[in-house]
């Protein structure tokens, strides 16, 4: 869709699917893209999505001894997910940053640990 929409400027752009139904849900905030994969694979949305996009992934190493552990040590989990909406949505200023914080701590999150793809 894109080369086409690229070598045919004069007609109407071609969109993508995630696009036309998102526009038709009116959805609006943040999208988290978490997969068990490669961050890479949900970051082929960004084209579309751009800041709205959230890509959460394991980057292909596989260090843990089950997914549980692997999906905490690669902030994929769903206390991840939850905490990357609402850093997304403070940072909107759609939601208070304080409180993000607080439910960051609620949810056990350390905001000090490395970054799991240098680790």
């Amino acid at each position: 869709m894109e080369r086409w929409n690229r070598l045919h400027p004069a007609e109407k752009a071609k969109q993508p699917y995630i696009l036309s139904v998102l526009e038709k849900e009116k959805a609006e905030g943040p999208i988290v893209a978490a997969s068990d994969y490669m961050k890479a694979i949900p970051d082929q949305l960004a084209p579309w999505l751009g800041t709205r996009l959230i890509a959460l992934g394991t980057d292909g190493f596989g260090r843990s001894d089950n997914r549980q552990h692997l999906r905490r040590h690669f902030e994929i989990n769903a206390e991840s997910i939850a905490t990357s909406a609402l850093s997304r949505l403070a940072r909107d200023g759609k939601f208070d940053p304080k409180k993000a914080q607080k439910a960051f701590a609620d949810l056990g999150v350390n905001i000090e640990k490395g970054d799991p793809a240098r680790a």
